[in-house]
C-alpha cells in the first residue's frame, strides 16, 4: 500500500501559510506592503479584536482587473518577478506570490479593488469552506483587503497567540516602522473604530516626530555619507538618550525594515567608549546599495537579509557613525592615563564573591544596636527615606524655643542616627554619597561602595513579592487624582495587570478607551512621578516578557522595583544612607539586584596600602 501521499492544495496551503503569517502583526505588514508595491499615496488600516476578529487594509493604488484579482489569491502569483534573474534586483516589498494565498487559507477573506480607468470593479470573496465568489461592483478606486476571523481554521495556532495587548502592540509597531519609512505616503490607523494614528504625508523629519516625540530631532544626531556604491543617511540618538532595551532600533535596506546583526553591532562598537553595558542607542539608519549586492529571499517574513561582502557594510557604516559622534562633543571624559593600563603597578580590582551566612555581619557597616537588626523601621525613618519632605522644615520639641535661622545651632547634627551609639563608646563608621550615585563606607577590611539605586532595587523587589503574598494592598491616595491619555495596547496591558498592581498599592480607574486615572499609588512612588513610574513599569513588564519570559508576579515586582527606585543623581543624607544599607542587608539576598547587576564592591585597606606604597 502506498504510504506516501501528496498532500490536497488547502491542507499544504494551510502549512505554508506558518511560514509567512504566523500572528496579526503578520497581515497587516503583508498587506501594507502590497498597497506601497501599488503605488498607494494613502493608506488606512482597520483593527478590531487586535486584528484576530478584523484587519483591513485600504489604499487608493493602482488597483487591478478581474482577471488578476482572482488570480492574486492564487499560490504563487505575483506580478513583481516574472524571471529567475529578477531575483537578484528585487526593488519591491512583495515579490513571493504567497502572503496573500497564505492568509485566505487561514481566515474568511475578502477583496474589494477597482482600476482609476475602470467605471465597475471587483469584489473576491472566499467563505469558510475555501470557495470563491466573484462579484461586480461600484467601488473606491484602488483596493481594499478585509481579513476576518484569522485562525479560525487552525485552532492550534490561534490559541498560541498572546492577550490583545501584546498583539496589538506588535501591530502598532509594525505600522510605525512602515509609515516611518514612507514619509511620502500617508497613514492612517483605527482600532475598534478609534483612529489612534494619523500620519499625513510630510518629510522624513515631521514623519519621526509624528513617531516618536516632538523633541526627537533634539535627541539626535544626523549621520550622512553618499557614495555611488552604498549610501547611509538617518539619525543616531545622543548617549543622553541611550535605550535599555533593543526595540528601538530600526534600519532599512532600500527603504525595507530589516533586522541586521551586521549594523546592529556596528553602531554598538561606535559606541563602545560611551555606553555602558547594557545600554543601547536609538537609531534610524537607511542604507541604499545595488539590489544585486544583497539578497532578501531568505526567509518568507524578509526581515532577513544577506550581503555579498558583510565586512565591507560592516566597516562603512562603523566609519560613518564614528564619524557623526565625533563631530559633536559627546565623548566623556576620564579620570585615568592610558599609560596606567600598560604600566605594572598594582590595580585595584573586583574581590571574588564568597559565600555569606544569613547573619553574618562580620564585613558589613554596622550601624545598628543590635546585629540581627529588624528589617522594619519607624514611619519618620521611611519618610525621611523615601519621602519627599522640604528640607527646610525642621521638628522642634513642644516646649523648645525657636532659633532664628541665622543663630548657631548647639546640635548640629539632630538627626545623626549614630547618637545612641556614640553616647555608648561606639563608633560609628563614616558614611557619603559619591556623585549622588554610590554610597562609601568604612567596614572591617576596607571600603564598601553600594549602588544606590540598584540598592533599593533590591529593598523594593522583596517588599513587591511580600506584598503579593500577604494580599494586604496599602495604596498612598493622591490629593490631586493624575489623569493621562494612554496608549490602547498600554490600556489593554494595565486591565490584565490589575489585580496585581492593586496588591502593590497603585489604584487605577479606566476613564474611556484611551483614559486612565491614577487614584492611588504605592507609598514608595516619588511625588509628581506618579504617571511616569506607571508607563515606565508597563514598559519595562514587556521588554521582560519578551526577552526573558518570566513568571508574571516575578515579572511585575522586578519591572516595579527597577522604575520606582530611587535613580542616579537622587541625593541622600546621611539618616537616609544608614536607613537604605541597613535595610539592603536585611533582605534575603544584599549582593545583587534582582536583574543580575551587582550591589556591593569592596576594596581592602591592602589595596590602598599598595597605591600609597606602604607595603
Amino acid at each position: 500500500m502506498q504510504k506516501i501521499k501528496i498532500l490536497p492544495e488547502h491542507v499544504a496551503n494551510k502549512i505554508a501559510a506558518g511560514e509567512v503569517v504566523n500572528r496579526p502583526e503578520s497581515v497587516v505588514k503583508e498587506l501594507l506592503e502590497n498597497s506601497i508595491d501599488a503605488k498607494a499615496s494613502s493608506i488606512d488600516v482597520y483593527i478590531k479584536g487586535a486584528g484576530k476578529v478584523l484587519i483591513q487594509v485600504s489604499d487608493d493604488g493602482e488597483g487591478m482587473s478581474e482577471e488578476d484579482a482572482l488570480l492574486c489569491i492564487q499560490r504563487h502569483a505575483t506580478s513583481k518577478i516574472s524571471t529567475a534573474e529578477d531575483l537578484t534586483s528585487i526593488k519591491t516589498f512583495g515579490f513571493r506570490g504567497e502572503a496573500l494565498s497564505a492568509i485566505a487559507s487561514v481566515s474568511v477573506f475578502e477583496l474589494k479593488t477597482e482600476r482609476k480607468t475602470d467605471e465597475i470593479g471587483t469584489l473576491i470573496r472566499i467563505d469558510e469552506f475555501g470557495k470563491i465568489f466573484s462579484e461586480k461592483g461600484s467601488f473606491s478606486k484602488g483596493t481594499t483587503v478585509a481579513v476576518k476571523n484569522l485562525f479560525y481554521n487552525t485552532p492550534a495556532r490561534r490559541n498560541f497567540l498572546k492577550s490583545n495587548s501584546t498583539e496589538l502592540k506588535h501591530i502598532i509597531e509594525t505600522f510605525k516602522r512602515i509609515a516611518l519609512s514612507h514619509p511620502h505616503i500617508s497613514f492612517k490607523l483605527y482600532n475598534d473604530d478609534e483612529l489612534l494614528f494619523d500620519f499625513p504625508a510630510t518629510t522624513l523629519d515631521d514623519r519621526m516626530k509624528s513617531v516618536f516625540a516632538e523633541n526627537i530631532l533634539d535627541l539626535a544626531f544626523e549621520v550622512k555619507e553618499l557614495t555611488e556604491y552604498i549610501s547611509l543617511f538617518g539619525y543616531i540618538g545622543k548617549p543622553t538618550y541611550l535605550r535599555k532595551s533593543r526595540g528601538e532600533q530600526y534600519f532599512y535596506l532600500n527603504n525595507r525594515y530589516v533586522v541586521s546583526k551586521v549594523i546592529n553591532h556596528a553602531v554598538f562598537t561606535s559606541f563602545e567608549n560611551i555606553m555602558e553595558k547594557g545600554d543601547y542607542p536609538f537609531f534610524v539608519l537607511f542604507m541604499e546599495i545595488d539590489p544585486k549586492k544583497i539578497d532578501v529571499n531568505v526567509h518568507p517574513s524578509k526581515l532577513e537579509v544577506k550581503f555579498e561582502d558583510e565586512k565591507e557594510i560592516y566597516t562603512f557604516v562603523q566609519a560613518v557613525v564614528k564619524k557623526g559622534i565625533g563631530s559633536y562633543d559627546l565623548v566623556p571624559s576620564i579620570s585615568l592615563d592610558d599609560e596606567t593600563k600598560n604600566s605594572n603597578s598594582a590595580q585595584l580590582r573586583f574581590i571574588d564573591f564568597r559565600k555569606t551566612e544569613k547573619y553574618d555581619l562580620s564585613d558589613r557597616p554596622n550601624f545598628s544596636k543590635d546585629k540581627n537588626h529588624s528589617a522594619f523601621f519607624s514611619d519618620e525613618d521611611i519618610d525621611r527615606l523615601f519621602g519627599n519632605l522640604n528640607n527646610e522644615i525642621k521638628y522642634t520639641l513642644p516646649n523648645s524655643n525657636v532659633l532664628h535661622p541665622f543663630d548657631e545651632k548647639e546640635q548640629k547634627e539632630i538627626y545623626h542616627t549614630s547618637s545612641i551609639e556614640s553616647q555608648k563608646g561606639v563608633e560609628s563608621p563614616f558614611i557619603v554619597l559619591l556623585h549622588n550615585k554610590y554610597i562609601l563606607t568604612q567596614i572591617k577590611s576596607g571600603l564598601m561602595i553600594i549602588d544606590a539605586h540598584v540598592a533599593h532595587e533590591r529593598i523594593l523587589y522583596e517588599k513587591a513579592l511580600k506584598s503579593f503574598n500577604a494580599n494586604l494592598p496599602f495604596s498612598q491616595q493622591l490629593l490631586f487624582a493624575q489623569t493621562l491619555k494612554a496608549d490602547p495596547a498600554d490600556i489593554e496591558l494595565i486591565k490584565e495587570l490589575n489585580p496585581y498592581l492593586v496588591k502593590l498599592g497603585f489604584e487605577i480607574k479606566i476613564s474611556s478607551k484611551n483614559t486612565i486615572t491614577i487614584l492611588g499609588v504605592p507609598s514608595d512612588v516619588l511625588v509628581g512621578t506618579e504617571i511616569e513610574t506607571l508607563l515606565e513599569i508597563l514598559k519595562e513588564y514587556r521588554k521582560n516578557q519578551q526577552e526573558k519570559n518570566l513568571e508574571i508576579t516575578d515579572n511585575i515586582a522586578k519591572s516595579f522595583s527597577c522604575k520606582a527606585a530611587i535613580k542616579a543623581g537622587h541625593k541622600l543624607n546621611e539618616t537616609e544612607m544608614r536607613i537604605l544599607v541597613d535595610q539592603l542587608f536585611a533582605t534575603s539576598m544584599p549582593y545583587v539586584c534582582p536583574h543580575g547587576r551587582p550591589i556591593v564592591v569592596k576594596i581592602p585597606i591592602e589595596e590602598f596600602d599598595k597605591r600609597f606604597g606602604r607595603t
